[in-house]
């Protein structure tokens, strides 16, 4: 199983590919689709389109795990965050790849196991869950990976709401 975790923003869209197999996770990729700030809005949600559009074509990917949106006390804001997600999700969306959505607060406690965990933490935790040894890792990336791995734990413990 193949599964590509999105960690949704307009300026910066992390992905991160967790294969888990035999109770195994291994991480398979992960990286950022950046975008300029010169660059229009729609020019950043063409970009995420397409950029997660060429992951799933180059990898057999079995569902999509994305950080649920939550709210924003900036309307603009959460309205900017939502397109990106839809930009997002929507080349999964047309292959009928399942897609399944976790809040920030879940995907912290399924990794560090505290619902408050910073950025950091929860990327220290990445790098040695997963044995990665490359340190340059950007948080929007690390982030993806853990809503990936928020994936496995939901289908190892379904009703568990760690």
């Amino acid at each position: 199983m193949l599964i590509l975790g999105i960690d949704p923003g307009t300026r910066i869209t992390g992905y991160g590919l967790i294969r888990y197999e035999n109770n195994v996770m291994e991480c398979a990729e992960f990286g950022v689709i950046k975008n300029s700030a010169s660059l229009s809005p729609t020019e950043c949600y063409a970009r995420i389109f397409e950029g997660i559009d060429e992951i799933l074509k180059s990898y057999d990917v079995t569902a999509i795990a994305v950080e649920s949106q939550f709210f924003y006390k900036n309307a603009r804001t959460a309205l900017k965050i939502g397109e990106a997600r839809c930009a997002a999700i929507m080349p999964a969306a047309l292959r009928r790849i399942p897609i399944q959505e976790f809040a920030p607060t879940r995907v912290k406690k399924a990794v560090v196991g505290i619902g408050a965990a910073t950025k950091e933490q929860v990327q220290a935790m990445i790098l040695s869950m997963l044995k990665i040894k490359d340190r340059r890792m950007l948080p929007d990336a690390s982030d993806a990976l853990a809503i990936a791995i928020t994936y496995v734990h939901a289908l190892k413990y379904p009703k568990t709401q760690f």
